[in-house]
């Protein structure tokens, strides 16, 4: 008798736990926190380097166009002598989405004001900005949200008085005529106008996106020039950076050659 009911108890647990619903929400990718000077240390090794050369690099490991960002994403300006638009840095990831709600007629500036105000402090916190270190990126995904400058003079600004060395977002930034006097390396898909409130939300940050159709895992490397944007995985970031040096400096030497036989004077991007 007591061996039927351990029997039939053993069963009856066996079948709750088939039965048991899964939890409600689940994040499938894990994410991982990296130390500042982990960070600094391998953007480092990235220095110097075109975003062709990362591209080559990432071939020799076995990446070729996996995680090369659509090149719709492009510099807002260029620095045509030295070259100070390219970025290096560690992804620090941010998502943004469209509400489902509008905003309501205000009776006065100071409703809409207060309104403003209020969205700005429940739905556009700014407690991402405290991982926007020396080496970091923001890469934003912002896709398919409305007419909405999430990333503008101001607040950009502001970011890269952290030590942030640009934004990359799949979407746009505003207010570009003081962004380009202020030279802030912005890469995005186009310029837009609209403040956040009634627009977007913050729907998390640190974790993973697609920017570009490239899946972006925060503390992923991220290079940026005249040729859009690519995205090096951090498993494979070492591999890629000697790579990519050695096609570089392959290139450097061969273009040394031509410049000799043209009778040019080296400038820095053969020496």
């Amino acid at each position: 008798m007591a061996l039927g009911i351990v029997l039939f108890c053993l069963i009856a647990g066996v079948s709750l736990a088939q039965d048991a619903a899964p939890p409600f929400s689940r994040q499938y990718l894990e994410t991982t926190a990296y130390l500042q000077a982990e960070n600094e240390a391998l953007v480092k090794k990235f220095h110097g380097l075109r975003v062709t050369d990362v591209v080559d690099g990432l071939d020799v490991v076995g990446l070729q166009d996996v995680t090369v960002v659509d090149p719709e994403i492009k510099p807002l300006w260029r620095d045509e002598q030295k070259f100070t638009h390219r970025i290096y840095g560690v992804a620090v990831t941010l998502r943004i989405v469209p509400p489902q709600e509008r905003a309501p007629i205000f009776p006065s500036h100071e409703e809409f004001a207060k309104w403003e105000s209020e969205w700005y402090r429940t739905r556009i916190p700014n407690d991402f900005s405290a991982h926007l270190k020396p080496d970091t990126i923001l890469v934003i995904d912002a896709s398919r949200t409305r007419d909405v400058g999430f990333c503008g003079s101001n607040n950009a600004l502001s970011w890269f008085s952290r030590g942030m060395r640009g934004i990359v977002i799949d979407g746009g930034c505003r207010d570009s005529d003081e962004t380009i006097l202020q030279r802030l390396p912005v890469y995005q898909r186009f310029s837009t106008r609209g403040i956040d409130p009634g627009r977007v939300m913050i729907e998390s940050y640190n974790t993973p996106v697609n920017v570009g159709g490239t899946l972006v895992m925060p503390g992923d490397i991220v290079v940026a020039d005249t040729e859009g944007v690519v995205v090096v995985p951090r498993a494979k970031a070492e591999a890629v950076a000697a790579a990519a040096h050695k096609i570089q400096e392959a290139d450097k030497a061969g273009r040394r050659r031509l410049y000799d036989k043209l009778q040019r004077p080296y400038d820095f991007t053969v020496k």
